[in-house]
């Protein structure tokens, strides 16, 4: 994008009324649809720049409210993440995908002599 004729600033060093997507989700609010202004590089040694996009704060809207419909979306998708697909019962904890299954299905051995 910094190819497209956006101002591109320094970390830390951004003007004030702009603001990334984290700084804008913790003030309430969000894009809102509106185009990004300007981008943020931070130079790193090894690698390439960490880059984040900035919007305008006057531009931003409201965080729309979580609904009900949501809410239990929400409830039935964490769920599932904690629900061992052997044993079928909630872990407790997001089932690690490196796995696919609990701790105690993944390693039975381990359980035993514990």
């Amino acid at each position: 994008m910094a190819g497209q004729g956006i101002p591109v600033y320094s970390w830390r060093l951004a003007p004030d009324g702009l603001a990334t997507r984290r700084q804008l989700r913790a003030a309430g609010l969000r894009p809102g649809g509106q185009d990004v202004v300007a981008q943020l590089e931070r130079r790193r040694r090894r690698r390439g720049p960490l880059t984040a996009y900035l919007y305008r704060v006057d531009l931003a809207k409201p965080v729309r409210p979580m609904t009900p419909g949501k809410a239990a979306a929400l409830a039935k998708a964490n769920t599932a993440r904690r629900t061992c697909p052997e044993c079928r019962t909630d872990a407790g904890y997001v089932i690690p995908t490196s796995l696919g299954m609990c701790v105690p299905c993944a390693y039975p051995e381990d359980q035993r002599a514990a």
